[in-house]
């Protein structure tokens, strides 16, 4: 199948993964509905024969929440496809390098510790998540540059599940020191995208459209990086610098969606691998396509979700383990079979 149309079809199945996942729930919308309510919110059109009940579900709940899943998929894609790569390692992702740890110890300072921002109070539980994230990132990199020079792809790994490891000890035991809040970070580690509000999109959506486009501009590097560390310096890549550059857009990436929505897993792993299988190694279709695709598989995944057991809800990130962890090793294994 051509590229162009492969192209089209994954924007249409994520702009149908969107509406669908707007529309089906307790109350069914319909998408001519759902098309009018953005038409009055955004443009002022007036809908009369659309009841304000309808209008309320689709705008105040489902919509954000959709979005949301929508670009923290996306996010999350495209840095599990860019780890791939710098890293040289199928089973790469920011988490390896202790981007999920450090948001997990900084929530676990706010919901179980107690810990507060007061000027930035509703934003407390995001901007800990986020700052753990950076920090941690910031740590791996500064020490897997002192141990070794040009920051080679092993010794960031390690490096990176060192510090993983060191920091889930020190969660542990503050968790059973405080023993307050453990079952909110429990399910805040699981995922969810439960209540949330359009200012989340607001901030998530520039992040991700930003960090997306940058990473484009790097894709010729992160092609040549594919073959590896002595052809990429032989080819006068700036190996460390691009690296730096690479893991840190990355990882920002990683540690706003984490922030936003919780620890959910799988997406970076199987979202670039199946990419990959459909357009190639370049690295200019794999980063759009595997945020496009990530974004819409996270989606079905909360649609699942939040409807499966009504009107209880599952963490979205358990349902992406048991979509995600069997396709993965269909797809690994027969590639190592071969």
């Amino acid at each position: 199948m051509k590229k162009g149309v492969l192209i089209t079809l994954i924007i249409v199945a994520g702009v149908l993964s969107i509406i669908f996942g707007i529309g089906i729930g307790s109350v069914f919308i319909s998408p001519a509905d759902i098309v009018k309510v953005f038409a009055h919110k955004l443009f002022r059109y007036e809908i009369p024969e659309v009841s304000s009940t309808a209008i309320s579900i689709v705008w105040s709940l489902r919509a954000p929440r959709v979005l949301l899943a929508f670009l923290v998929g996306g996010a999350l894609s495209v840095s599990g496809a860019v780890m791939q790569s710098v890293l040289k390692n199928p089973l790469a992702s920011s988490y390896t390098i202790g981007v999920s740890s450090g948001a997990s110890f900084g929530a676990c300072l706010v919901l179980v510790v107690g810990v507060t921002l007061p000027a930035v109070q509703y934003f407390a539980l995001p901007l800990a998540g986020l700052l753990g994230g950076i920090v941690t990132l910031f740590i791996v990199i500064l020490f897997s540059s002192k141990v070794d020079k040009n920051m080679g792809n092993q010794t960031v790994i390690l490096a990176g599940m060192v510090f993983s490891l060191f920091i889930n000890a020190i969660q542990t035991m503050l968790i059973t020191v405080s023993r307050g809040g453990f079952e909110k970070l429990i399910m805040w580690q699981m995922g969810s995208f439960s209540l949330k509000e359009w200012s989340y999109v607001l901030i998530m959506c520039p992040v991700t459209v930003f960090g997306l486009f940058l990473l484009i501009r790097l894709s010729k590097d992160l092609d040549i990086m594919t073959f590896g560390e002595e052809q990429a310096l032989a080819l006068g890549v700036e190996l460390k610098k691009k690296k730096w550059e690479l893991l840190w857009i990355s990882s920002i990436l990683t540690g706003f969606a984490v922030a936003f929505s919780g620890v959910i897993g799988f997406i970076d792993l199987v979202t670039p691998h199946l990419v990959r299988k459909l357009f190639g190694p370049s690295h200019r279709y794999v980063l759009p396509m595997s945020a496009i695709l990530g974004g819409s598989f996270l989606v079905l995944a909360d649609l699942v979700a939040r409807t499966v057991i009504t009107p209880n809800e599952l963490p979205v990130g358990a349902v992406t383990a048991l979509i995600g962890a069997p396709f993965f090793a269909v797809i690994y294994f027969r590639r190592g079979r071969r």
